[in-house]
């Protein structure tokens, strides 16, 4: 196993007439592999909400799905980081798309074994396991994207790629239609989207690459002229994990900035989107329907939001992450305190303000993690991104539906609200600490 996942030797130098359309044709495939498999990791990640209706007419109670489900939050979280860690010195074609075998492999076993889903206790394992591979999808692409794409136009390639999530996760819902109609059982819903990951795993390994140099090629900084001020050709070579671990990542304090400012993003993210049905049909009176449309409105006005983020993040701040993510997070703050304050019956203020924040929020979600990538070695951005990325799931996401629903409880929706304002203005304090960091690293001498 280790073997297969060694990073790949560099070759020798391709002629120098071949390097350009070689290097141009491998970025557009490489880029497309990383986009396909990490849309697939979603057609796995999240279904098991699909089949919670049908598990509850086996018997099984709310509260326990609930303690299955977050399974892959936790999970996850840590996944994302320990096997970052694993990534930084591994094949990214290898390792991406054994992660999503592998994750496929999971969820086809639950929809098709019977005895998985016999007891909440093997299904919280069986969530548990799959959170675990599905931690194995991020870091790659990371590796991949600071790898095959430079400094400044990462910001727009990384919030073209982000779109992968949307596009994936969006997948679902017609995917479980279509298996029920062609197998007539509900745990289609699980198996029909997992053979569908299994044989995107196969494409995704046909279409990426490792890095450049694996192929011949010279590194990105060189071919596209694109040197950050800090950058030192000792970081082409690999990394030992003490190295990755206590030299570039736990020692790096703005790193520990962005991930506390991450804790802060997610728990407004997951604050507004996994209560947004309780809290319209609470509060504002919304229909079940009125407030699904809501909510789909929500998540898919993330997709123009991330791609202007990434975009102004690059061409207009040449690079920098800090300022566009202040920026949205205070837009965030107006559109939060609109859908708080608007009184109930006025739905279409309500429907505007919420896809103002899925509008918003996804590009401060996005660029943190780009933050991650610029802010370490290219052979460390794996780890550093797993960082941010364990803090937003078990500080930000397991936070939102612990804290909020407490305090929704005790204190009502407006202590909610107050958290999540709350929340934003510290994810921007926390990010007003790599202001200057951002311009030092890339204002030349």
């Amino acid at each position: 196993m280790i073997g297969i996942l060694k990073p790949p030797k560099h070759k020798d130098l391709l002629p120098k007439e071949k390097i350009d359309p070689t290097y141009k044709r491998l970025r557009f495939q490489v880029f497309m592999g990383i986009f396909i498999g990490y849309a697939g990791y979603y057609l796995v990640r999240k279904n098991f909400s699909l089949v919670m209706p049908d598990l509850i007419e086996q018997g099984y109670s709310r509260g326990a799905l609930g303690i299955i489900a977050s399974a892959v939050s936790i999970s996850y979280g840590l996944s994302k980081f320990l096997m970052a860690g694993v990534s930084d010195r591994s094949n990214a074609r290898v390792f991406l798309s054994l992660g999503l075998l592998l994750s496929g492999l999971t969820i086809l076993s639950l929809g098709t074994i019977p005895v998985l889903t016999s007891s909440v206790t093997i299904m919280f394992m069986i969530m548990f396991v799959n959170g675990w591979f599905q931690g194995m999808g991020w870091p790659p692409s990371g590796r991949v994207m600071v790898h095959w794409f430079s400094t400044k136009e990462r910001g727009t390639k990384m919030s073209i790629w982000n779109v992968a999530h949307n596009i994936g996760g969006g997948l679902i819902g017609p995917l479980a239609i279509l298996g029920v109609a062609i197998f007539g059982d509900w745990q289609s819903k699980l198996y029909f989207p997992a053979m569908i990951a299994i044989f995107i795993s196969f494409i995704a390994y046909l279409l990426i690459r490792d890095t450049p140099q694996s192929c011949g090629l010279p590194n990105i900084e060189k071919f596209k002229n694109d040197y950050p001020k800090d950058y030192n050709e000792s970081y082409e070579k690999e990394f030992t994990t003490r190295e990755i671990f206590f030299k570039y990542v736990f020692n790096n304090k703005f790193l520990w900035l962005i991930a506390l400012a991450n804790i802060m993003v997610y728990l407004v993210r997951y604050g507004v989107l996994d209560w947004a049905p309780t809290y319209l049909k609470e509060a504002k009176d919304f229909s079940v329907e009125e407030s699904g449309w809501a909510y789909f409105a929500y998540e898919y006005a993330g997709i123009p939001g991330t791609l202007l983020c990434g975009w102004i993040s690059d061409k207009l701040f040449k690079g920098r992450r800090a300022p566009a993510i202040v920026i949205y997070m205070l837009l965030v703050m107006i559109a939060i305190y609109v859908y708080w304050q608007n009184p109930p019956g006025h739905l279409l203020i309500d429907n505007i303000a919420l896809i103002a924040i899925g509008f918003l929020i996804y590009g401060p979600v996005m660029l943190i993690g780009v933050q991650a990538l610029d802010l370490v070695p290219k052979k460390a951005a794996g780890t550093a991104a797993g960082l941010t990325g364990l803090f937003g799931y078990l500080g930000g996401a397991l936070g939102a539906n612990i804290a909020i629903g407490f305090i929704v409880d005790h204190m009502g929706w407006d202590a909610a609200f107050v958290l999540m304002l709350t929340a934003c203005i510290l994810a921007i304090f926390f990010t007003l600490f790599t202001w200057n960091a951002e311009k030092r690293r890339l204002t030349a001498d």
